[in-house]
């Protein structure tokens, strides 16, 4: 039986619900939670802003968005980001979603902490980075009401959640501090791992191979 959150249903397809048990099975109950949570953040700000969207595509967006900070997934030669978008496309295949619509979830978790960009895009890619602006960083707080935000965090509470996924952030990129460079998980790690030093485009640009 389909579940309903702050006015916004839950998918109950195959898919959808082999997405959520994948997701339960391989992560901590902070990233699960924090997933249903981007999905349904990003449903509010899809309907309050009058977008016509796929709710099973950014479903399963949300659900792996954050899939490469799971031991499972986690890889060491890529963007976090990576991981989940390209699980995310293997899954959507192997269910028959196929072309587009599997590049477009792929997009949508590639591009999810890129500022500005995803908004340009399609209603599922802007809607996932929507939703996890909100819920991490606040951008959109006041876009929704007191009483979906209740409902939303009453079915997926966020005890400590500044804290802690800060810290899922760090374990999950401490180990590829490279693939931080022009991106937001540097000053994760620049706050949270010692020694840690960030890259820096003008010294890529001035130590290249180019003599002038």
């Amino acid at each position: 039986m389909s579940e309903t959150i702050a006015g916004v249903r839950i998918p109950d397809s195959a898919l959808a619900r082999e997405a959520t048990a994948l997701v339960r099975e391989v992560g901590p109950p902070l990233l699960f939670d924090h997933a249903r949570r981007v999905f349904l953040f990003g449903a509010l700000r899809g309907v309050e802003q009058k977008l016509e969207f796929d709710p099973e595509l950014l479903y399963v967006g949300a659900m792996f968005h954050d899939l490469g900070l799971t031991e499972r997934f986690r890889r060491t030669d890529q963007r976090f980001e990576l991981d989940g978008a390209d699980e995310a496309r293997r899954f959507l295949r192997s269910h028959g979603v196929t072309g587009e619509p599997a590049e477009r979830v792929w997009t949508a978790i590639a591009l999810h902490t890129t500022p500005e960009i995803p908004l340009r895009m399609a209603p599922e890619i802007a809607l996932v980075t929507r939703g996890v602006e909100l819920d991490v960083l606040g951008i959109g707080y006041h876009a929704i009401s007191d009483g979906q935000r209740a409902a939303v965090i009453a079915a997926h509470p966020r005890p400590d959640f500044k804290n802690r996924i800060l810290a899922a952030f760090t374990e999950g990129v401490k180990d590829r501090p490279d693939s931080t460079f022009g991106n937001v998980k540097a000053d994760v790690l620049a706050h949270f791992v010692p020694g840690f030093r960030r890259g820096d485009f003008v010294d890529v640009i001035q130590g290249s191979d180019w003599s002038e």
